[in-house]
């Protein structure tokens, strides 16, 4: 996949999240082996007003690149002067989110709003491209409803506004999460676009993402909700796409250390308040599918001090050794291997 001077065959890239893809998350999927990551998304009014929180969410390290800033908005004149600000920062490309389905971006008329409105879409991606000199990318959904996809009319207008890529998450607005994403039109997006594509939607599991291409076609693909609790898919998607069997098989013990290791990143990035309160929302899927793990949940969600955070942390992990010596503990390969199964019905 080719975007500007940037050029990596078959991308394994992590979504924007609001709340998630800050810097502790990056950091620690870029070491399991993310491509190129992405920053939460940025309100383009926030950035106009010099918001701090917002200018903060556009702040990474080097050995985070590739790295992407993406902005959101509605304007067109908001989304250019936001983008030249966001620009200044040096990501290797900028992205528009034309893809939020959440009431608070698609509520003001940005994010997936826009795609009820093709032809200002296509202005401001317009105004953005011509506002900056790096790469500028889009990412979307393929329509706002199941009577309205329209994804097939909007790319071609992309392109013409000299968008350079676009990620394309296979549901539409109204969908929101639910359901199961659809992935055969991300397939009819990759035939006709001029530009790559990068497909997103539904990718779980380092089976997921091989599905994804041979299904799509895409040049990349990008994983978002199958990352939180789990950046370990990252580096098993690419040894399956490159060596055809996943070897990184992360035990408790490994899922324990990369939540206390993702813990200390956050409070060394956003201090000892913020920093611990921001992680309980990565718990769950941490330690998801291990014995017991509500009791222990219920208390780290509770616990303010992150040094008491890791004691439970380690306290669980001695437990979680008796349950694997009785053979209370399923295995990692047990679970690529019932989801490879549910992937034939797909």
């Amino acid at each position: 996949m080719k975007i500007g001077e940037l050029h990596i065959e078959r991308p394994v890239i992590l979504a924007p999240m609001e709340d998630v893809t800050d810097r502790s998350f990056r950091k620690i999927c870029k070491k399991f082996g993310a491509d190129i990551v992405y920053t939460e998304f940025v309100s383009a009014e926030a950035l106009r007003r010099g918001v701090e929180k917002s200018v903060q969410k556009m702040l990474f390290e080097d050995y985070e690149r590739p790295a992407v800033i993406q902005i959101f908005g509605n304007s067109e004149e908001a989304m250019a002067e936001a983008a030249a600000i966001a620009a200044s920062y040096n990501p290797d490309y900028l992205d528009i989110n034309f893809g939020c389905p959440a009431k608070k971006v698609a509520g003001k008329g940005a994010g997936a709003a826009l795609l009820r409105e093709p032809e200002k879409m296509a202005r401001i991606a317009a105004s953005v491209v011509k506002a900056v000199s790096v790469p500028v990318t889009v990412k979307t959904r393929i329509g706002w409803d199941r009577d309205s996809i329209n994804i097939l009319d909007i790319v071609p207008r992309l392109e013409d506004a000299g968008i350079d890529a676009i990620a394309v998450h296979g549901r539409t607005r109204s969908e929101m999460y639910k359901g199961t994403a659809d992935w055969d039109w991300i397939a009819r997006v990759k035939e006709r676009a001029r530009i790559p594509v990068i497909a997103n939607g539904d990718i779980w599991a380092a089976q997921d993402a091989l599905a994804m291409f041979n299904h799509t076609g895409a040049d990349g693909i990008m994983i978002g909700r199958g990352s939180i609790g789990n950046p370990f898919i990252f580096r098993q998607a690419k040894e399956l796409l490159q060596n055809g069997t996943v070897v990184t098989l992360p035990g408790f013990r490994d899922r324990i250390a990369v939540a206390i290791e993702h813990l200390k990143l956050s409070v060394e990035f956003k201090g000892e308040k913020y920093g611990t309160l921001e992680m309980r929302r990565h718990y769950a899927t941490y330690l998801k599918g291990l014995p017991k793990v509500s009791r222990v949940r219920d208390r780290l969600v509770r616990e303010n001090d992150w040094r008491c955070v890791v004691e439970i942390l380690r306290d669980y992990e001695a437990e979680c050794e008796r349950y694997a010596k009785e053979g209370k503990i399923r295995e990692y390969a047990e679970y690529l291997n019932d989801h490879s199964k549910r992937l034939v019905l797909r």
